[in-house]
């Protein structure tokens, strides 16, 4: 499953921001990633998504990967080798759309909230 684009509806945006107030450290950013499920076999689950929030610690983003409680994943910024990999920390859904935080695994990503 590959999602050519990352496209971000009003709806999208307000499912993130439900999330985010589980999260009073989060602050509000854009940073389009790449996301990638890591998961056993040769199914590669991957999509173009946009970080909505986040710190050094975790990102919120919106999701349409099968993602649930404690998956991992990695998150890749561009081809400068900014990524990381990170657990599924929560999920919620919001009307028909779903939001996922994650937390980084080996330390601080301090790309996540950086502009360029």
């Amino acid at each position: 499953m590959e999602r050519s684009g990352a496209v971000s509806t009003q709806q999208d945006q307000g499912c993130a921001a439900q999330l985010a107030r589980f999260f009073p450290q989060a602050v509000a950013i854009r940073v389009p990633v790449q996301v990638t499920a890591l998961r056993g076999g040769g199914l590669k689950l991957r999509e173009a998504a946009i970080l909505e929030f986040g710190s050094p610690e975790f990102a919120i983003f919106v999701s349409t990967l099968p993602l649930e409680f404690d998956d991992r994943v990695r998150l890749e910024r561009d081809r400068k080798g900014r990524s990381a990999d990170a657990v599924v920390i929560a999920v919620q859904y919001h009307e028909e759309c779903k939001a996922v935080a994650v937390r980084f695994t080996n330390g601080t990503r301090d790309w996540v909230t950086q502009t360029s």
